[in-house]
């Protein structure tokens, strides 16, 4: 056994070459610790100039969520980009959230409906994308409402339908069939209340429920008839106080409330007027595609259709709206970085598929076919064969809805309830009628 302080010369000069190895290898150690340093103290520094990128999500029911699904795949593939978001309620607060930032400097890239680009488009707010690879992924019908003077302000991502939707089961257990005129709808109405059900769900807690019915109305009764019944409003030939079609739109408004639950309907949110449908407690539902999530998520067996409520002529259509729609700032500084974002957001067709599964919508990107079980989807295609599909915005993209609809919505409200008249209701929009569309 080797005693410590005896050595021989051989030891010694082994020692010697051994010591020389540990200072070798101190040495790389430190090289190595200092690289990996110098790799690590990269990455710090990489982080530091992470692109993190403002995102404003003006959001509907189903939407929520979404953007967990977008931070994913964007940070597959682009790591080095960060979102951030802020997520608002749609119908309430996008719209005052965009006003403020018009005063402060908009957020990188913004998300709301394809109506938005017409408001925010035509103030020289948003960026071009007329010439972005990732504008060829969307399908050609879903550009036309978002460009304004010939250059595409928007990238549509998908779409609602929208009309009214049926519990098929009472249909088929009380032999009615789906109404094409308002006197069919009426003999419904009246068939219903003698078994004892409530014709129509509805939740006008939701100003935006009632002002969303509204324009599918005007889309059918005052839109269809006169497609740029807006601008004639604005140059004051059109008067929704002594036109008949909007005269009819706001009473076919309180003909619903006056077969709903008229007690429960301005303190109930759509959750729960969504469940009564499911449950057989009312038979229709003015609404659109965003309600198929909470219906399946209530009862995944749930059968329900889709028709398009009847008009004055008889000849209504279904309509589709485009739904989630994104924006960039014409001033941000990171333009490349939004781009990129974008491009994600339209060539990810796993995620498009995933996100429209999610909110039980149709696409707008080409080649994506969503697989969520929709029983109205051979309604939807039949009045496709019939060419009796109609694009909503007609309506929005001349009326807008922060400022317009939404107050015409809350005269609605007090027109249905009794609180005013229906001419008072009507007069009320006419005197907006400079802030009907922001120029």
């Amino acid at each position: 056994m080797k005693q410590p302080g005896k050595t021989s010369g051989w030891k010694k000069y082994s020692g010697g070459i051994a010591m020389k190895k540990v200072i070798a290898c101190v040495l790389l150690s430190a090289l190595l610790c200092g690289a990996a340093s110098a790799k690590s103290s990269g990455k710090k520094k990489n982080s530091e100039k992470q692109i993190v990128l403002k995102v404003l999500a003006g959001q509907s029911t189903t939407d929520a969520g979404i953007e967990k699904l977008i931070d994913k795949a964007v940070a597959k593939k682009y790591p080095d980009i960060r979102l951030d978001w802020e997520c608002v309620d749609w119908g309430q607060d996008f719209h005052p959230k965009m006003q403020v930032y018009i005063q402060s400097g908009l957020p990188d890239i913004m998300i709301g409906k394809a109506q938005d680009v017409i408001t925010y488009g035509s103030q020289d707010l948003l960026g071009d994308m007329t010439n972005a690879s990732y504008t060829k992924e969307i399908l050609p019908a879903a550009k036309t409402g978002v460009t304004v003077n010939n250059k595409v302000y928007g990238l549509t991502y998908n779409a609602q339908y929208q009309g009214v939707y049926y519990n098929r089961t009472l249909f088929k257990k009380y032999n009615i069939t789906v109404p094409r005129t308002l006197d069919d709808l009426n003999n419904i109405i009246a068939a219903f209340k003698a078994k004892g059900l409530t014709p129509f769900a509805t939740h006008f807690l939701d100003t935006w429920s009632i002002g969303n019915i509204a324009m599918q109305f005007a889309v059918n009764d005052v839109f269809r008839d006169i497609p740029d019944w807006g601008d004639r409003f604005r140059a004051g030939t059109k008067n929704f106080s002594t036109d008949p079609g909007y005269k009819a739109v706001y009473e076919y408004c309180k003909l619903i409330y006056d077969n709903t639950w008229t007690k429960e309907t301005f303190s109930m949110e759509q959750t729960a007027c969504d469940a009564k449908l499911v449950q057989g407690k009312a038979a229709m539902k003015v609404s659109g595609s965003w309600s198929i999530q909470n219906f399946l998520d209530i009862d995944q067996s749930f059968d329900f259709g889709i028709f398009p409520f009847p008009n004055r002529t008889g000849d209504s259509k279904l309509l589709f709206e485009p739904n989630i729609t994104f924006m960039k700032s014409k001033k941000s500084s990171e333009q490349g970085a939004i781009d990129r974002v974008l491009d994600v957001i339209a060539t990810d067709k796993e995620l498009a598929l995933e996100i429209c599964n999610y909110t039980k919508t149709a696409s707008m990107l080409k080649d994506v076919t969503p697989t969520f079980p929709n029983p109205s989807q051979k309604d939807i295609d039949m009045y496709a064969a019939e060419g009796k599909i109609q694009d909503v915005n007609l309506g929005n993209n001349q009326l807008q809805w922060g400022g317009f609809q939404d107050e015409n919505a809350k005269d609605i409200a007090e027109y249905v309830q009794g609180k005013i008249d229906i001419q008072t209701a009507l007069k009320a929009a006419d005197a907006r009628r400079s802030i009907s569309k922001t120029e």
